[in-house]
């Protein structure tokens, strides 16, 4: 007999610090406060998950690579834009080279993280980079 695993939809209490997303400045900001001393050290890529009113519900950090680069599983994101009933979300990753021009594979993916949000009608709302020095957003540039 093989064990199964039991699934169950609920909100966790936790001391998350609510706030409302306006534009992609409070967006990058909210963000920063999540990568502490290793934004300048190695890439990291993270969630945000947002409600109607565009006030965040939850955050989760998808995955962290070395100094150049890290891999993002669409299947992970949507896990927890889904499980968090969000309704839109909000992606971001760090550049620890300075460097604000999204690479190909940054906008690769942002086109499939894009087209899975379609088909789960859970709108991606924005991808920002972050640098120590100031960030780009996908949203802005005119990229998404």
């Amino acid at each position: 007999m093989s064990n199964i695993k039991l699934y169950e939809l609920k909100k966790l209490q936790t001391h998350f610090p609510a706030a409302t997303i306006k534009d992609s400045k409070t967006a990058a900001d909210f963000i920063r406060q999540f990568y502490g001393d290793d934004l300048e050290v190695f890439e990291s890529f993270f969630v945000l998950m947002l409600n109607k009113a565009n006030k965040t519900i939850g955050y989760a950090k998808i995955s962290q690579g070395g100094i150049a680069g890290t891999v993002v599983d669409v299947r992970i994101v949507m896990k927890y834009a889904v499980e968090s009933l969000a309704t839109g979300i909000i992606v971001a990753h760090n550049h620890p080279s300075g460097n604000l021009k999204p690479s190909d594979g940054d906008k690769q993916i942002t086109y499939k993280l894009k087209s899975a949000c379609l088909i789960m009608d859970v709108p991606l709302l924005d991808h920002v980079i972050l640098t120590a020095d100031g960030y780009t957003s996908f949203a802005d540039e005119g990229l998404l």
